[in-house]
């Protein structure tokens, strides 16, 4: 790996100069400036690189009122501050339009660092799982599909191949990109570990090397960006929504994840525990469990995400955990000893990575700090027992609409301490308005279910 495209900084312990070095060497010739709003939209400013040391020393300016969840027009004069740590030269780009991207900071024009960037959500929470004597660490399984464009460049939903879970395809367009994402994503240092074909017709999965939570949402945010760009080289549009086609199973992002101590051990793992699995691994899965709904917001975030958890798609619709139980919200996966870990499998792609991390981590840290024991894990087919039997299990249901989703995140103590007052009340403002905005429309299977009888 050439330090065309590697991850420099917090990975590799490059300095400022030694950056600057790299650039010129390179060749850079333009900087983006990249930041998230609260739903996960990646936004940049592009400045020749001959402006990037005024902008490391003084920041960039920007209008804060035009970004979502952000500000209002009487405070809208905002600060990005990049973080070197995350500089990163796209391996994609060449010659006179050679770019990096640089992930930012927000500040208020004042100096003070905004409360509303959803970065400083995630640092916030992970600075408490440290005094705790934790690194939070991630693994994201990430999902998308491949769709075709039509005559005018515009996306449909007609698939490019119609292969299943980890067929092997001829040399299609699909398979191409989906090589094509892996060598990229290798060269930016992201070390993909595997990907494959999913269950449904050009639906594809990128597996990413486990990091610090923080490290692998910067890495999912250009990862993104990656996927769609390469898919748009072959003509083709790369999707994150949690549920574009009818009947098929929709696209997840499983989340592994697991605490390491700060001298490097796995703290889930006990030898000697049962299934073996520590106390602190027990309480920070009853955490999960018991906060999965207020979290359920901020993990399916989208009116559509709730057209992925239903029964028959693989995809959780219960609060429960098992170990080999794949219709759980929660599985421990095979592996002990350092690869201890929990997967969490109600986040999609299409949500904000920062905050989605923060909730998880959030609410297993409070299940360590309550000691909250999980129930016994459920390792029947959940979708097949009665209620009456998921009763005396003991097992709820996960919100079955976004709208209930921002119910019970609304009176949720937990996430209001996590999101801080301003995300908190600026997502519930947004995504209130999406749910009544969605349930006013009246939709093609209505017409066609009801219209001829009523």
């Amino acid at each position: 790996m050439t330090l065309l495209g590697k991850h420099i900084g917090r990975e590799n312990g490059l300095n400022e100069d030694e950056m600057f070095e790299v650039v010129e060497r390179e060749g850079v010739r333009f900087i983006q400036m990249q930041f998230t709003d609260i739903l996960g939209g990646v936004k940049t400013v592009t400045i020749p690189v001959d402006k990037f040391g005024d902008a490391l020393d003084r920041g960039v300016i920007f209008d804060g009122s035009s970004i979502v969840g952000y500000a209002t027009i009487e405070e809208s004069d905002m600060r990005l501050q990049p973080d070197i740590n995350t500089f990163l030269i796209l391996p994609w780009t060449e010659g006179r339009l050679k770019t990096a991207r640089i992930l930012c900071n927000v500040y208020y024009s004042s100096g003070k660092r905004f409360e509303g960037d959803p970065r400083l959500v995630l640092e916030r929470i992970m600075g408490k799982a440290k005094n705790m004597g934790y690194v939070y660490c991630t693994g994201p399984e990430f999902e998308f599909f491949l769709f075709k464009l039509d005559e005018r460049g515009n996306p449909t939903t007609i698939t490019e191949d119609y292969g299943g879970y980890f067929d092997l395809m001829p040399l299609d367009e699909g398979e191409v990109v989906r090589k094509e994402i892996v060598n990229y994503a290798n060269m930016l240092g992201f070390d993909a570990e595997a990907s494959h074909h999913e269950v449904a017709g050009g639906q594809h999965e990128v597996d990413i090397r486990y990091a610090d939570a923080l490290t692998t949402a910067d890495r999912i945010v250009l990862l993104k960006h990656l996927i769609k760009t390469v898919a748009l080289m072959h003509n083709l549009h790369a999707s994150f929504m949690p549920k574009p086609v009818f009947g098929v199973n929709g696209n997840g992002m499983h989340v592994h994840q697991s605490l390491i101590t700060l001298d490097g051990k796995n703290a889930f793992y006990d030898p000697n525990g049962k299934y073996e699995l520590s106390d602190t691994a027990y309480y920070f899965l009853g955490g999960l469990l018991k906060y999965a709904r207020e979290t359920c917001a901020i993990l399916a975030s989208w009116v559509n995400s709730y057209k992925r958890l239903v029964p028959g798609y693989e995809a959780p619709v219960y609060v429960s955990w098992a170990n080999r139980n794949r219709s759980a919200l929660v599985r421990v996966p095979a592996g002990r000893g350092m690869s201890t870990r929990f997967e969490m499998r109600n986040p999609d792609p299409a949500g904000n990575p920062y905050l989605q991390f923060s909730v998880m981590l959030a609410s297993g840290l409070k299940g360590i700090e309550e000691k909250i024991i999980p129930p016994e894990p459920v390792e029947k087919d959940i979708y097949k027992l009665s209620p009456g039997e998921r009763k005396k299990l003991g097992i709820e249901k996960l919100p079955e609409s976004l709208g209930e989703a921002l119910e019970v995140m609304s009176q949720s103590e937990l996430m209001r301490e996590t999101l801080g007052d301003h995300i908190f009340t600026h997502f519930l403002h947004i995504k209130t308005m999406e749910w009544e905005e969605y349930r006013a429309q009246v939709t093609q299977w209505e017409i066609d279910k009801f219209l001829p009888i009523l």
